[in-house]
């Protein structure tokens, strides 16, 4: 079995490539393993060299060595080759997909990566891109975007970019018109707040939507906020960062789907696990135990009233 770790060197505050060279080191030497480490020089080149990887049909275990979008470049790279199995090695500053875990920290040591259990988890299927984690669209998605370009300003730090871009999209608007129609047949249309679709638990470096959600259910946890002003965004947001969309049935509704379908009247961004796509039509799916993870040995990511088990869940019709 074959070891590749793919770097970007671009995610984080710096370029760790050689720090993450003395860690495999570390590890690997008195085993006598050997590995390959590729490192990506432009964005969307993790995808390229994962894809390259898996398609020389060989048993290969790839450490996706970044934060959440170079762990979405590497799954994306890999998707249909069933010899390539994937996990995170976080250096990044979310790292919210391995936060399903009861130890996340434990995906930053290589021996206990070596030491790991595997499971096939689902992932979403959104016109031609795919997500592990969580993709959403409307509010919280247009605000995701545009920190990157409120960190270029002079004197501009990360939070200081998240708190400008969350001004700046409230002064544009807070909602936009989309029409979203599960395979149920029931239909949302009008202004909406914002729309997410959820198959692991963390997003956006704090958000915890679905708290309940599985990676390996079979099914979507969907939420579809409805239009709320300036005086409400503040407390609805809130609760719903907390996973209390409960608390407010009439402005936040909550279904479980495997597929859905979200029109905008104007083209829009849709975060897919950290990478923004622009559409007017987006079709999405779940795609069922399509991606090999490994993990440390040990842990869980199942939540405590989890029945999920590893099989699908049913849908009571």
């Amino acid at each position: 079995m074959k070891h590749i770790f793919i770097v970007n060197p671009a995610a984080g505050k710096s370029d760790r490539t050689a720090e993450y060279r003395e860690m495999i080191d570390a590890a690997f030497a008195p085993r006598g393993l050997s590995y390959e480490l590729l490192v990506s020089g432009a964005p969307g080149e993790c995808r390229t060299l994962a894809r390259q990887a898996a398609q020389s049909g060989e048993e290969v275990r790839l450490y996706a060595c970044g934060g959440d979008g170079t762990l979405n470049e590497v799954i994306n790279g890999v998707v249909g080759y069933d010899n390539a199995a994937v996990t995170h090695f976080p250096g990044g500053s979310g790292n919210d997909t391995i936060k399903i875990f009861d130890d996340p920290a434990a995906f930053t040591s290589i021996e206990r990566l070596l030491d790991a259990e595997e499971a096939r988890f689902d992932l979403i299927r959104c016109n031609d891109s795919y997500a592990l984690n969580v993709l959403s669209i409307g509010f919280d998605a247009r605000v995701g975007t545009d920190i990157a370009r409120f960190k270029r300003l002079p004197l501009v730090s990360g939070k200081g970019a998240y708190i400008l871009s969350i001004f700046s999209n409230m002064l544009h608007g807070l909602t936009a018109d989309y029409t979203v129609t599960l395979d149920s047949g029931k239909v949302f249309s009008g202004r909406k707040t914002m729309i997410c679709v959820c198959n692991g638990r963390w997003y956006g470096g704090g958000f915890n939507p679905v708290p309940e959600a599985e990676p390996d259910d079979g099914l979507l946890d969907v939420l579809v906020v409805e239009k709320v002003n300036l005086l409400q965004v503040a407390t609805v947001v809130g609760h719903y960062q907390k996973g209390r969309y409960a608390d407010y049935p009439s402005l936040i509704y909550h279904a479980r789907c495997r597929s859905l379908r979200i029109e905008c009247v104007k083209e829009s961004v849709v975060n897919i696990d950290g990478e923004a796509a622009y559409t007017t039509d987006a079709k999405i799916e779940l795609i069922p135990q399509a991606i090999r993870f490994f993990y440390p040995k040990g842990l869980t990511y199942h939540t405590k009233n989890s029945q999920s088990g590893h099989k699908f869940a049913e849908i009571t019709p």
